[in-house]
């Protein structure tokens, strides 16, 4: 038997029964497309986390102050512990922009919630002082006006940029172009808006990063905070490969700077950006290979149904196989028909079940659900769909090479 006259066999018994032949692969249309849409979601999800932590700089160390539990002894009392901060201030900052030998750009930060007015205007947003190598270090730019420069750090000038949120809020009937230039009140100062920060959006906590007001560092320390510590130091390295050592480099300047003895812990804490993305990857390969391995299991049950059906249907053609026997075919040509029956039946599914999973797929995208469909996994589902087919049609196909001829014509 040729390929032609197999195919044409083969689709000739398949299409006579449609109903049967589409219920028989159902099982497998609902796990190929499970399985690639599952990973897709998984993966969608997996790049969103990763772009909302890159957007917070993916070469990116902060270095913040420890809270430490010291205890208290009341009168007559037993011993009660509470937290105190420890401190992080320009001095740190500065020992570690002069000695690193890592650190592209560095810059403290200071930061606290304010609410801010423009007019009759006003907003609740969180205000930061930092110095102009911050916009390095977030890969950020302005869209309107300018940013400030070192001089108005050093002269502790009232100026402000805004988050794109911020000027939506405050400016809202105002174009942007318009809006550098324009005064607005943080507590009780009146600083003057140079300029309007590219929006952003959404960061790694899901919060807007929009929503925030840059201000000189020096200013938000004497004219907002009334204090000389900082909230944080962030530091940009020059590339992912000198993590560890940037950090472990941080580590001894500020233990040298805090004058720390080896026994001592550390009073303050460094975080690397670049260990959050690839925690939080980890994390959602983790759920996204249980989700599939779940939604593959649809794949076994819908190879049992495509078993069954092809047992009923070697039952069913009996005398076919006698005759067919009886004419001169060969045990192995009964049994590649049958088993090539399987196959077909198992690739249509792992076909219509990919198309469904790219309707589902686009359909979840236009809903806001990001999904990333990987081409390896439909290939992956695509074959693993045809050797369920192989798998769980080749006992039928030998139990129906293995008929006698004489007895398969007397079978009623």
């Amino acid at each position: 038997m040729n390929l032609f006259e197999l195919l044409h066999t083969c689709f000739r018994n398949i299409f006579r029964n449609r109903m049967r032949s589409l219920l028989t692969s159902l099982g497998i249309i609902i796990g190929v497309g499970s399985v690639i849409v599952m990973v897709a979601v998984g993966e969608g999800a997996q790049r969103s986390i990763e772009a909302r932590i890159a957007a917070m700089g993916t070469n990116l160390i902060q270095v913040m102050p420890r809270r430490m539990m010291m205890m208290r002894m009341g009168s007559g009392q037993t011993a009660g512990a509470f937290s105190r901060p420890n401190r992080i201030t320009k001095s740190d900052e500065r020992k570690i922009r002069e000695e690193s030998s890592y650190a592209q750009a560095v810059s403290g930060i200071s930061q606290r919630s304010q609410t801010v007015a423009a007019g009759d205007t006003s907003w609740s947003t969180t205000v930061m002082g930092v110095e102009p190598e911050y916009l390095i270090i977030r890969d950020w730019n302005v869209s309107e006006g300018f940013f400030f420069d070192d001089e108005d750090v050093s002269r502790r000038n009232q100026v402000a940029v805004l988050g794109a949120t911020v000027a939506a809020q405050l400016f809202a009937e105002i174009p942007e172009a318009e809006i550098p230039g324009r005064r607005i009140r943080i507590g009780s100062n009146q600083f003057t808006v140079t300029g309007i920060l590219v929006k952003k959006g959404a960061g790694g906590g899901g919060n807007d990063q929009d929503d925030v007001i840059m201000v000189p560092l020096d200013t938000a320390l004497t004219r907002l905070t009334n204090s000389r510590n900082l909230n944080s130091i962030a530091i940009s390295v020059a590339g992912k490969s000198y993590m560890e050592a940037a950090q472990r480099e941080t580590t001894l300047i500020l233990r040298e700077a805090h004058k720390l003895r080896p026994s001592d812990t550390a009073d303050f804490e460094i975080f690397n950006m670049a260990d959050m993305i690839d925690m939080a990857s980890e994390t959602s390969r983790s759920l996204t290979t249980l989700l599939a391995a779940i939604a593959g299991v649809s794949l076994i049950v819908g190879g049992i149904g495509i078993m069954n059906i092809m047992l009923v249907s070697v039952t069913e053609r009996t005398r076919e196989i006698g005759i067919r026997m009886s004419v001169g075919a060969r045990k192995g040509d009964i049994l590649l028909q049958f088993l090539s029956e399987a196959i077909i039946l198992s690739l249509m599914g792992g076909l219509i079940g990919i198309l469904l999973a790219f309707v589902i797929c686009r359909v979840l995208t236009l809903t806001g659900i990001p999904t990333a469909i990987n081409p390896l996994i439909v290939a992956a589902a695509a074959a693993f769909a045809a050797l369920v087919g192989i798998g769980f049609g080749y006992y039928p196909a030998r139990k129906a090479a293995s008929l006698y001829p004489i007895d398969a014509l007397r079978y009623e």
